[in-house]
C-alpha cells in the first residue's frame, strides 16, 4: 500500500526504530496523519519531559514531503457520524479519537496503519 494514514501508535513505534514499521514508512509514498493524531501527540509531549525535543522531531517529520497533515472538517463529521452509528449497532465502541481518525481515513480514501485491533470493528475500513 502506498498512500497510508498512520495512527498514533505508528508514529511512537517508527520513533523508536521498530523495524517492521520503520519498513513500511521507507515503502509508502505518501504518510498521512491525522489533526487528531497530531494532538495526542502533542498532549503526550506536554505530560513528558522531552517536550522541546519531540516537538522538533514531529515538525520534521511534518515536513517530509511524503508526509500530509489531514486536518478535521465537515465532510470528515460526515463520516464519522456513519461509524458511530454502526459502532453502537454492532455494540463494538472503540476510543471517540480512534473514530475520528477512522473517518479521516475514509474521506480521503487511505488505508490506515495501526497497531489498535478494535479498528478492525469498523466495516469497510482498509486496514494496514
Amino acid at each position: 500500500m502506498n498512500r497510508i494514514l498512520i495512527d498514533t501508535n505508528i508514529y511512537s513505534c517508527s520513533l523508536r526504530g521498530d523495524p517492521d514499521v520503520v519498513d513500511v514508512l521507507r515503502q509508502a509514498s505518501h504518510i498521512a496523519i491525522s489533526a487528531i493524531s497530531v494532538g495526542e501527540l502533542l498532549s503526550g509531549f506536554t505530560a513528558g519531559g522531552r517536550e522541546k525535543e519531540n516537538r522538533a522531531e514531529l515538525a520534521m517529520f511534518l515536513d517530509s514531503p511524503r508526509v500530509a497533515l489531514y486536518p478535521v472538517d465537515a465532510g470528515t463529521a460526515e463520516y464519522y457520524s456513519l461509524i458511530m452509528n454502526q459502532l453502537k449497532k454492532g455494540g463494538t465502541p472503540i476510543p471517540t479519537n480512534d473514530i475520528w481518525i477512522a473517518a479521516v481515513a475514509f474521506q480521503n480514501g487511505l488505508g490506515l496503519y495501526t497497531r489498535d485491533k478494535h479498528f478492525s470493528h469498523i466495516k469497510g475500513l482498509l486496514l494496514l
